[in-house]
């Protein structure tokens, strides 16, 4: 078994894509560890805020599947993928690690840039994983969200259950 980190993210009807997504994670792979989650302002483009977090499960399926999987889960909650890289999405699911290894398959890139990249992943990952080590960075994730200047990406931190879905 592998511990792989999936971030979530939604800025259509977020709370009820983000219920959804956590749902048909947990139908495909199992119990998983939550972080908290996190409110966050659009990024690259203008639109509704975003609901994010991280989720932490075990498998046994390889990247390419657990890639495959999260695909599925996305198209079924509806989104809609068009040419433009930064846009209003119902659900965005990305893995950002696959254990402790360094993939580089095509379009399958682990662990993501965004982790180092974006506090609305980084937070979260380092919520529920904070003292594991980046596998190619060499440091923890809480000493990465320590050391990150989050001045230009604000978070707040939300109960999912006082969002209106």
């Amino acid at each position: 078994m592998v511990r792989v980190y999936v971030s979530i993210g939604s800025n259509i009807e977020p709370a009820r894509h983000v219920r959804q997504a956590l749902q048909d994670l947990r139908d495909a792979f199992g119990e998983m560890v939550i972080s908290p989650v996190y409110a966050s302002a659009a990024v690259g483009f203008d639109g509704d805020d975003f609901l994010n977090l991280v989720v932490g499960l075990d498998t046994s399926a390889s990247p390419e599947a657990v890639a495959d999987a999260l695909r599925r889960i996305e198209d079924a909650n509806g989104r809609v993928r068009g040419p433009e890289r930064y846009a209003a999405r119902t659900l965005d699911l990305d893995a950002l690690t696959y254990g402790d290894q360094c993939i580089r398959a095509g379009r399958l890139v682990l662990p993501r840039k965004e982790i180092t990249r974006y506090a609305f992943v980084l937070r979260p990952l380092a919520d529920i994983a904070g003292d594991e080590v980046h596998p190619e960075l060499g440091q923890t994730y809480g000493a990465l969200w320590a050391a990150f200047d989050a001045s230009d990406q604000p978070l707040h931190r939300v109960a999912l259950d006082e969002v209106n879905a």
